[in-house]
């Protein structure tokens, strides 16, 4: 059964565009399948925010359908970014709009140098940080520009999936599961990575299993349970919360 994508509120919910990065009320759906149901929250300029959960929770469905890349289908609901309601857009004129989406699978382009998959990111507006920017924040990626990007390590693959968002001019960063498959030691150089980028005035919203790690580099946190949000609050509520991190995170 098709059904037609319902972007409308209520008389008493008069859509007035927020200041940021907003999502109001969002439901998305694999065929059928009823996977984010009415999520909301609002992420602030400059603000790192971990969006959470057990798996299957609907993090990553939740942040594909804030990207607009067609799967899950969003029917209902909006998401805005800067007065942008991207809830009527497709993925490329969301991502022209400033949203930078980092999939879990890194999506490095095979028979491609580390430069010239940077380059690659480059070749339409709007463009955001210059390839010797991005090298002075990955001195690795400078080092191995000249190297074919899927022979990278997975961690600098990583670097390279976030250096190529940041080529572009984004405003939000969405970032799926950064840490997955990382030894420890790049964890940490992945997250002074982001640090910096939250220093330039970056938004990020970072989904990832290993909630700890996500909580401290984090200002708030907002955790999904069964395709819904069951807390939205600061970061050092959840560390605090053995209770609600063991119910929900079961950490």
């Amino acid at each position: 059964m098709n059904v037609k994508p319902d972007f409308t509120r209520s008389a008493n919910q008069a859509a007035t565009a927020p200041a940021y990065f907003s999502i109001h009320d969002i439901h998305a759906y694999y065929g059928e399948s009823y996977i984010v149901q009415g999520v909301s929250f609002n992420v602030h300029e400059g603000e790192i925010l971990a969006l959470l959960g057990r798996n299957g929770a609907g993090k990553t469905s939740t942040l594909r359908a804030c990207a607009r890349v067609g799967s899950p289908e969003l029917r209902k609901g909006e998401i805005w970014l800067d007065h942008q309601p991207l809830h009527t857009m497709n993925a490329n004129q969301a991502a022209q709009a400033g949203l930078g989406l980092v999939p879990e699978d890194r999506r490095i382009i095979p028979g491609l140098t580390v430069e010239e998959n940077l380059k690659l990111a480059q070749i339409a507006p709007p463009l955001g940080w210059s390839i010797e920017r991005v090298y002075e924040l990955f001195p690795r990626l400078g080092e191995r520009r000249k190297q074919e990007g899927v022979t990278l390590s997975g961690g600098e693959q990583q670097m390279l999936s976030i250096a190529r968002a940041l080529c572009r001019d984004i405003k939000v960063l969405l970032l799926d599961e950064p840490y997955e498959g990382l030894a420890p030691v790049i964890v940490d150089e992945i997250e002074k990575t982001l640090i910096e980028v939250k220093k330039l005035g970056m938004t990020t919203v970072l989904v990832e299993q290993n909630a700890i790690r996500a909580l401290e580099l984090s200002d708030r946190a907002v955790i999904l349970d069964t395709g819904g949000v069951v807390f939205d609050g600061s970061a050092a509520e959840v560390l605090a919360d053995e209770s609600l991190r063991a119910e929900y995170l079961a950490i």
